[in-house]
C-alpha cells in the first residue's frame, strides 16, 4: 500500500512542479515585472509609489536599520526619498539589493530611482542617467591612533593594505596610489573592525561614513585631509527622461525650502562642500551635537553586556527574523519541490534511458553541479531578460536553487536505484511485471529509503544557500542578520540568534525525514518477512 502510495504522490508531485515552473514563466514574462523600460513619473503617480533600491546593509548614515528599532529603516538618505517622493505627491517605498548591483538591478526594471551613496562618475552615466548632485563629500583617511608606522600622506599609501568599498572613487584613488587594496562586500563597519584588528593600515573611505564608524572609536583617528571629492546623485534609467525631470524638480525645491539642509544637519553631515554645491551661503547653524547622529551614536558607540542585549535588544528583533525566516523556509520548500521530481526525472533518465537521453542527462549534472550556484543565479535572474524572459524574484531564486540542486538529487536517487540488487529486478520480471511497474513497486520504494538522508542534508543545506537570494532584492535571514550587525556592531549576539533560527527551522524536517525512513524501513521488513 505505501509503495503505490508513494509512487502515486511522486507523479502527482512532478505534474504540479511542472504547472509551477510554467506559472512562475508567465509570472516572469515581460511587462508583468515590477516595472519595464518606459516607466515615467505618470506611471509612477499612477501606482501612487516611488520604488527606489537600496542596500541597507551598507550602514549609517545612509540607509540602515534603527539599533532602536530593528523593524525600521532609518538615514538620511531615508528622508531624503521620502522627501522627493512628497515632492511627487506619492509614497516612497524602499527596495531592497546589493550595493554593487543597484545600477543592474535598476536597468532590469526593479525600481524607479537608486539613491544609495551613488557616485557620479563618467563609468556609471554609460549605464543610466542621473540627477543634480544632491551631496559632496571629501575621502578621509582613517588609521589607528598612536600608531607611527601608519600612512598619513597619498604617496605614503604605497604598499600598505588599505580597506574600502568596491567600485568607488576610493578604490580607485589607492589603486593610483599603488596601496595595496583589501574591498570589502559586507558592512561598513567590518572595515574599520579590520583596522582596528590591525588587518590593514587604514581606511579610506566618504566623510560620512568616517564620521559614523572612524570618528567614534578612540582607537582611531580620522585625518582631517582631503583625499579627493565625490558627488551623490540619482540614478535613473536613462529612457525615464519624464522622471529624470521630476527628481531634479523635487531636489530644487527641497534645496529652495531648507529640507536639504535640514536633513544633512540632523545627522551631522553638513559641510562647506555640499553648502557650496546648494549655493547655500546663509550662517552655519549646525547643531551640537546633531540629533540623529547622538540617537546613533548612543546606541552602538558602546556595546551593552551581552545579558542585557539578551533581555532588551534581541527580543526586538524577532519580527524581522520571523519575516525573513518565513521567506527563507518558502523559498526553500519550494525550490526542494521543484528539485526532487526533477532529480528523480534525471535519475531515471540516467539509468535506463537510451544512450542520447542519458548522455543528455549527465551533461546537465555535470553542468550545473560544475559551476556556482551564485554564478546560475546571476545567468537566471539577469541573464534571461537579454531573451525577453523576465522573471519575479522569488521565481528567479525558486528556479536557481531548484535546478541547482536537482543535480544532487538526482545523483542521491541514482545511487539509490543502482543498490536495489538486479536480482529483484529480474524476479519482477518473471512474476510478469513491466519495467515501469518493477520501478514504482520493487526498486523505487527501496531506492528511496537510501536516498532520504542524503536528500534531508540536501534541503539543510538548501536552507543556508537560500542566502544568495538577496542578490536578487530578496531579504532572507543571513542578510536580515548581515544589516541588523552592521547597524548594532553586535556581530556575535545577533550570530548567536540568526544560528537558533536556522536551527529552528532546519531540525523539524532532519525529523520528519527520519521519521519517513523508519516508517518505510519497518514497511520493508515486514513485506520481506
Amino acid at each position: 500500500m505505501i509503495c503505490s502510495w508513494w509512487s502515486g504522490f511522486l507523479v502527482r508531485l512532478v505534474l504540479s512542479m511542472m504547472k509551477v515552473v510554467a506559472w512562475m514563466a508567465v509570472v516572469g514574462m515581460p511587462g508583468l515585472s515590477l516595472a519595464s523600460a518606459e516607466e515615467s513619473a505618470a506611471r509612477v503617480q499612477l501606482r501612487g509609489e516611488l520604488l527606489w533600491g537600496a542596500d541597507a546593509l551598507g550602514g549609517a548614515p545612509y540607509v540602515f536599520q534603527d539599533p532602536t528599532d530593528p523593524n525600521r529603516t532609518v538615514g538620511f538618505e531615508v528622508e531624503l526619498a521620502q522627501a522627493i517622493a512628497a515632492k511627487l505627491g506619492v509614497r516612497a517605498r524602499q527596495v531592497q539589493g546589493p550595493w554593487d548591483q543597484l545600477l543592474s538591478l535598476l536597468a532590469r526594471g526593479d525600481f524607479d530611482v537608486a539613491v544609495n551613496g551613488i557616485e557620479l562618475t563618467d563609468e556609471k552615466k554609460r549605464i543610466c542617467a542621473f540627477s543634480t548632485p544632491y551631496f559632496v563629500s571629501s575621502e578621509r583617511l582613517t588609521i589607528r591612533r598612536g600608531d607611527d608606522a601608519a600612512p598619513r600622506t597619498l604617496d605614503a599609501l604605497r604598499n600598505h593594505a588599505v580597506g574600502t568599498l568596491p567600485g568607488t572613487l576610493a578604490e580607485q584613488i589607492l589603486l593610483r596610489a599603488g596601496a595595496h587594496v583589501k574591498t570589502y562586500d559586507g558592512g561598513q563597519g567590518e572595515i574599520y573592525d579590520d583596522l582596528r584588528l590591525r588587518r590593514i593600515s587604514a581606511v579610506l573611505l566618504d566623510e560620512p561614513i568616517a564620521k559614523y564608524y572612524g570618528e567614534i572609536s578612540p582607537d582611531l583617528e580620522v585625518l582631517d585631509a582631503s583625499f579627493g571629492k565625490v558627488s551623490y546623485a540619482i540614478a535613473v534609467r536613462s529612457s525615464d527622461e519624464s522622471l529624470l525631470r521630476e527628481m531634479n524638480r523635487a531636489l530644487a525645491l527641497l534645496n529652495e525650502d531648507g529640507t536639504l539642509r535640514a536633513i544633512y544637519e540632523r545627522f551631522g553631515i553638513w559641510n562647506t562642500d555640499t553648502a557650496a554645491l546648494l549655493q547655500d551661503t546663509r550662517e552655519a547653524r549646525i547643531p551640537a551635537p546633531a540629533p540623529e547622529f547622538q540617537r546613533w551614536l548612543d546606541t552602538v558607540g558602546a556595546l551593552p553586556p551581552f545579558w542585557q542585549r539578551v533581555r532588551d535588544r534581541y527580543p526586538r528583533t524577532m519580527v524581522i527574523f520571523a519575516r525573513a525566516a518565513t521567506l527563507t523556509l518558502a523559498l526553500s520548500i519550494v525550490s526542494m519541490l521543484l528539485a526532487i521530481p526533477l532529480g528523480m526525472g534525471l535519475a531515471l533518465c540516467r539509468t535506463h534511458g537510451p544512450r542520447a537521453v542519458r548522455i543528455a542527462a549527465v551533461s546537465y549534472i555535470e553542468v550545473i553541479r560544475g559551476t556556482p550556484l551564485l554564478v546560475q543565479l546571476i545567468v537566471v535572474y539577469f541573464g534571461l531578460p537579454e531573451l525577453g524572459l523576465k522573471l519575479d524574484p522569488f521565481a528567479a531564486g525558486v528556479i536557481a536553487l531548484g535546478l541547482n540542486y536537482a543535480a544532487a538529487e538526482a545523483e542521491n536517487y541514482r545511487a539509490g536505484i543502482e543498490s536495489v540488487p538486479a536480482s529483484q529486478q529480474d524476479a519482477a520480471r518473471v512474476l510478469g511485471l513491466s519495467k515501469l511497474q518493477a520501478l514504482r513497486y520493487i526498486v523505487g520504494p527501496q531506492a528511496l529509503r537510501i536516498a532520504i538522508p542524503p536528500a534531508t542534508n540536501d534541503f539543510i543545506a538548501l536552507l543556508k544557500d537560500s542566502s544568495l537570494v538577496s542578490l536578487v532584492t530578496l531579504t532572507e535571514l543571513t542578510k536580515t542578520y548581515l544589516t541588523l550587525a552592521n547597524s548594532t556592531r553586535d556581530h556575535l549576539g545577533l550570530g548567536l540568534v540568526v544560528a537558533v533560527w536556522y536551527l529552528l527551522i532546519g531540525l523539524p524536517f532532519a525529523r520528519l525525514a527520519r521519521y519517513a525512513e523508519l516508517r518505510l524501513g519497518s514497511h520493508l521488513q515486514r513485506s520481506n518477512a
